[in-house]
């Protein structure tokens, strides 16, 4: 006997667990954003926090790696902001300049530090943690209550970073400097520091989101492992209307999107399993030329 419960909330907890990287990686975007500053080198801050984490994770253990990870995305951050808001620098051709050196380095890296191709050696993971009594709560338990401490956190910094981007000082001068570069330095605001501290806290997230992915979730570095999620987590910024709950939404249905491809592979279709793993891009692209023209962006994204 099929136990459906069973199915649909370990279907659930699936799709929360594959969202989380998208989730943390597109918060930090949004944040970058609503600065003013696009930031596409996220692909490549992404795949340098996942290896700064695996080695991290090897040398010192998986917590250790967590913080290799977070610095190495900041520590690109920090170089994008110096090229393309110091420099003045156009951002989509640095930042994705970017992306492309982060996937030689990483590869060359890897290569020198744990071998010479295909999956590297597991590393210690970051285990789920089952909350007391309301992880036994039908289908919405193992989802919510039920996952590695990075999912936990990912939920818990979304109202953190609304009540930032909303409530705060900080907060205000970095949505004027999103909006209108020329008011926010008539008013006296510092947009370079500002739009430098969004992005290099945009690469916290995108190096945690890397982190997530090798010690959440794989338990091992491949080269080119994050696969595009980076392109992804922006297209969900565009999606969540560049708002931290609108953010949340597209990243789970992204998460449903891909642990919806397990599904089908599982059921063993005469179709080839490409088309499945087409899927959350597919999604992608529809959704994107879905919103076109009914989204509105900071005004002044993009322009330095």
């Amino acid at each position: 006997m099929i136990d459906t419960p069973g199915l649909v909330g370990g279907f659930l907890a699936a799709s929360v667990r594959v969202a989380t990287p998208l989730l943390l990686a597109a918060t930090g975007e949004t944040v970058s954003e609503r600065a003013g500053v696009i930031n596409l080198g996220l692909e490549g801050m992404m795949l340098a926090g996942a290896l700064a984490s695996a080695l991290g994770a090897a040398w010192f253990g998986p917590w250790t790696g967590v913080g290799f990870g977070m610095l190495a995305g900041m520590a690109l951050a920090a170089l994008f902001a110096l090229v393309a808001i110091g420099a003045r620098a156009d951002q989509i051709i640095s930042g994705t300049a970017l992306t492309l050196g982060a996937v030689g380095l990483t590869g060359m890296i890897y290569r020198q530090a744990l071998g010479t191709g295909g999956a590297g050696p597991a590393v210690a993971t970051l285990q789920a943690i089952r909350v007391p009594g309301l992880a036994r709560i039908p289908l919405l338990g193992p989802a919510l209550f039920d996952q590695p401490a990075p999912t936990y956190l990912a939920f818990l910094l979304l109202p953190v970073v609304w009540w930032v981007l909303f409530r705060s000082r900080p907060g205000l001068a970095l949505r004027a400097t999103g909006e209108s570069l020329a008011m926010a330095r008539a008013n006296g605001i510092r947009t370079g520091w500002v739009r430098a501290g969004a992005t290099i806290a945009g690469g916290a997230f995108a190096g945690l989101a890397g982190a997530t992915l090798v010690l959440a979730q794989v338990g091992s570095f491949a080269e080119r492992m994050t696969a595009g999620r980076g392109y992804v987590a922006i297209a969900i910024v565009v999606l969540g209307r560049w708002h931290p709950a609108g953010v949340a939404v597209a990243s789970l249905l992204f998460g449903v999107a891909t642990a919806l491809q397990f599904v089908f592979q599982s059921l063993g279709l005469a179709v080839p399993y490409q088309l499945f793993l087409m899927l959350p891009y597919l999604l992608t692209l529809l959704a994107l030329a879905g919103a076109v023209g009914r989204m509105r962006a900071p005004a002044d994204l993009g322009r330095g």
